[in-house]
């Protein structure tokens, strides 16, 4: 890959069958992040960053549901980079969104996303070693290419939630809403609000709707592990105080991680420990050991899912001040004034939120074809954690499951980066992950969360070895993943072996043979 002397990514200098060197899609958290990476350990590569939303921020900007807020630390989930300022550890939706625009202008990665510009196609030509991409953008299709493509857009469906049919919903005389598409102009001050749900989502509203809510119920199929955590990290604040911004976030950063990384120890290897511990935490605040087994202990044990962190716990708080309740029931169906549940209770309602969970979505939805053939995204296997068995110059960011999702989005964007060097330094047009022997498969996430398992068959999997196992440990991951051997495991197409590049829209010839494509070297 030829590094350009200017970055191209502004509305004026990117047309019609523009080239790039690498386009990033999706301008959220990971994007930015992605970006940043490659301007300081790619310079002179020319960039740009689609994203199909009209706004910067991703998950960050899209929900608007009240309290959102992060279910990480922000030192840890915040970049390495950007020291994080503000007050609260566990901080609010606006203040991360605040951050993340701070970020992309302080360095100019503002300017090189194209907003509302959605990628509806991604084909990979061998002759050529580049990607062509139709892109959308206000119902107008163009294309553009690229040497390499990497995809920042997470793992779920932006536009589509994950809605249950519920029989007689259209019976319900009040408002059902969805967080993921939360109504501005929603009213729900001293109504009767029911919340179906019990993850992150459903914590996170019960106590920010009870401040204005006649009352609020948390309505729930079966328990799931939560926490409380303080919202303001008062070790991080004296550290704060003591040294300048860069060294106390990464000294923070540090201590964050070393805490989540041993707590998810604790927790897979005594794990009836863990219950004992989460489970007494919550009945020293709720004083109620009967509420606690009955609606906050869970079948599965601790980290088996995603624990759910209640900053200061005001989800506690909320229940003991008699505002919020939780019920443990299944939905039998809904009536006018309400939800009858399997019990034959009816829980009278005016407002209800289905905080049922998000609809995966595999790398924002984009399809890659490799000459012109679509790849079965489910039969390859991902290699560490970054790109795809089949897919030439290809990546994907992929956060923890454990852990803060910019923990691993930083290495994954810090590994291409060094692809990137390696194809240069190495003379390659294209490099492409290949398993060397037979690999046990395993789910890309593993997690036993439903909205993972409606829709994870659709993922590339995991291995059961190094490289191809999708580890859960960042201090593991930091020690070895930028000092892994590129050549044992990428297969390179030397440049000498790719023709000059055509004009767009002109037809390739046949694909490159086989003999073409050569193992690197060390």
């Amino acid at each position: 890959m030829t590094a350009s002397p200017s970055v191209i990514g502004t509305d004026d200098e990117l047309g019609d069958g523009a080239h790039l060197d690498v386009v990033i899609v999706g301008a959220g958290l990971s994007g930015i992040g992605a970006a940043y990476r490659l301007q300081t350990e790619c310079p002179g590569r020319s960039y740009t960053i689609l994203e199909a939303r009209d706004a910067m921020g991703g998950t960050w900007d899209l929900f608007r549901y009240p309290g959102v807020r992060s279910d990480s630390d922000m030192f840890t989930l915040g970049y390495p980079f950007k020291p994080w300022r503000d007050a609260k550890s566990i901080a609010d939706g606006p203040s991360i969104l605040r951050y993340i625009r701070e970020t992309a202008a302080e360095f100019g990665i503002d300017r090189h996303i194209r907003y509302g510009t959605r990628v509806v196609d991604a084909d990979w030509s061998t002759a050529d070693a580049r990607w062509t991409l139709t892109v959308e953008q206000d119902g107008v299709r163009r294309t553009l290419t690229c040497s390499f493509l990497y995809s920042c857009a997470g793992y779920y469906d932006y536009e589509k939630p994950y809605a249950p049919t519920f029989p007689g919903i259209d019976d319900f005389a009040g408002e059902v809403v969805h967080p993921q598409l939360w109504p501005e102009d929603l009213d729900y001050a001293d109504k009767r609000v029911v919340i179906i749900g019990s993850g992150a989502t459903a914590v996170t509203l019960v106590p920010s709707m009870a401040q204005t809510a006649a009352h609020v119920t948390m309505l729930q199929r079966s328990p799931t592990w939560i926490s409380a955590v303080p919202a303001r990290d008062r070790i991080a604040d004296k550290i704060r105080e003591s040294l300048p911004p860069n060294a106390a976030h990464q000294i923070v950063r540090t201590k964050n991680i070393l805490f989540g990384i041993g707590f998810y120890q604790f927790c897979q290897r005594r794990p009836e420990r863990a219950r004992k511990l989460l489970t007494g935490l919550s009945t020293r605040i709720l004083k109620d050991e009967q509420m606690v087994k009955d609606h906050f202990t869970p079948t599965y044990n601790p980290w088996d899912q995603r624990l759910c962190a209640v900053p200061d716990a005001d989800l506690f708080k909320a229940i003991k001040k008699g505002s919020a309740s939780v019920v443990t029931d299944h939905i039998d169906m809904f009536v006018p004034e309400g939800i009858r549940l399997q019990s034959g209770e009816v829980l009278e309602a005016d407002v209800v939120v289905t905080a049922t969970g998000l609809q995966l979505l595999a790398f924002g939805g984009i399809q890659p074809h490799v000459d012109g053939r679509p790849v079965a995204l489910s039969e390859e296997f991902v290699w560490r954690g970054a790109m795809v068995s089949g897919v030439p110059n290809f990546a994907v960011c992929i956060g923890y499951t454990n852990a803060s999702w910019t923990l691993r989005a930083d290495l994954t964007s810090r590994l291409v980066c060094k692809v990137l060097n390696h194809m240069d330094k190495n003379g390659l047009a294209a490099v492409e992950p290949r398993p060397d022997t037979d690999l046990q498969e395993r789910p890309l996430l593993d997690l036993a969360s439903g909205y993972v398992q409606r829709s994870i068959d659709a993922f590339p999997k995991q291995g059961d070895r190094t490289p191809w196992k999708v580890r859960q440990n960042y201090v593991l991951d930091a020690a070895t993943t930028l000092r892994t051997n590129l050549s044992r495991t990428l297969h390179g197409t030397p440049r000498s072996a790719v023709r000059r590049s055509r004009p767009v829209g002109v037809p390739a010839p046949a694909p490159a043979h086989a003999d073409e494509t050569m193992e690197v070297a060390s």
